[in-house]
């Protein structure tokens, strides 16, 4: 199945949101729960599945729908149509901050792996579905990129992470990176998991104990704040979780709530 052709715009600068905008008759699946806001004559529906392949049957999409929830991810998806004449515009944000990418499936070979949590939406025709890295030290070690989500089509597609964003082309060469730092690679990029140095590294060099290696040809995508670890800063400093109470740049810390009323 061809996707339906959207174009679209990315709006603000760290808190993004993407407004696609949909022809009359076409269709863009998101997550969900992403949804800001829509135009009237765009309607919505949640379906089992993405709809990329509407001649499955009934079990096919309960073993799909399967699939997404052992993985923790929504069984439903949410469909929006342009039902009405003329151009109209949905748009969609991620849940935490970040940056939106714009991802051409047609220019990166029509297949790109990435994290589970970070798709958002993308043109009907799209195929989200789950990805199990079968190596056993990435099964273990990996963290969160045992578990990958794999979208396929010649469509657009929108992906979301933290932080800063960078893409880097291999060609034929490896980078090492942090687990959590990975958002998402083409089909030529190979993902696996090394020691990240010698035992005192290990131990004190604050990296953890395992980095993921890519290597290959192809594009992959980095971020440089994954939502786990500025939920771990947040909690950390949070009272209410037993965290710190010190103010910034404070030197007495929570001597001071004494004086509080």
């Amino acid at each position: 199945m061809h996707c339906h052709e959207v174009d679209y715009e990315i709006i603000g600068s760290d808190l993004q949101m993407v407004e696609v905008e949909l022809d009359p008759n076409e269709t863009v699946v998101a997550e969900a729960g992403s949804m800001n806001y829509f135009e009237e004559g765009i309607t919505f529906e949640a379906k089992m599945g993405d709809g990329s392949e509407p001649e499955k049957g009934f079990f096919g999409k309960i073993l799909g729908a399967g699939k997404r929830f052992l993985t923790g991810e929504s069984v439903f998806m949410t469909h929006f149509t342009n039902n009405g004449p003329g151009k109209k515009r949905v748009s969609f944000a991620a849940p935490f901050p970040g940056k939106i990418i714009p991802v051409n499936m047609n220019e990166v070979g029509g297949k790109i792996l990435c994290q589970k949590d970070s798709f958002l939406a993308a043109a009907l025709g799209t195929k989200v579905s789950m990805a199990f890295n079968q190596k056993i030290g990435t099964g273990l070690f990996g963290g969160e990129g045992f578990i990958l989500q794999k979208l396929e089509g010649d469509g657009m597609a929108f992906i979301h992470a933290g932080g800063t964003i960078i893409r880097k082309e291999l060609k034929n060469s490896k980078i090492m990176v942090d687990t959590g730092c990975i958002v998402g690679f083409t089909a030529g990029v190979d993902y696996n998991i090394q020691r990240s140095g010698g035992l005192k590294s290990m131990v004190f060099g604050g990296e953890g104990l395992f980095l993921a290696t890519l290597s290959g040809t192809g594009s992959v995508w980095l971020q440089s704040l994954p939502f786990s670890r500025l939920a771990d800063r947040i909690l950390a400093n949070a009272p209410s979780a037993g965290g710190k109470t010190q103010g910034e740049g404070s030197l007495m810390g929570g001597v001071s709530n004494i004086f509080e009323d």
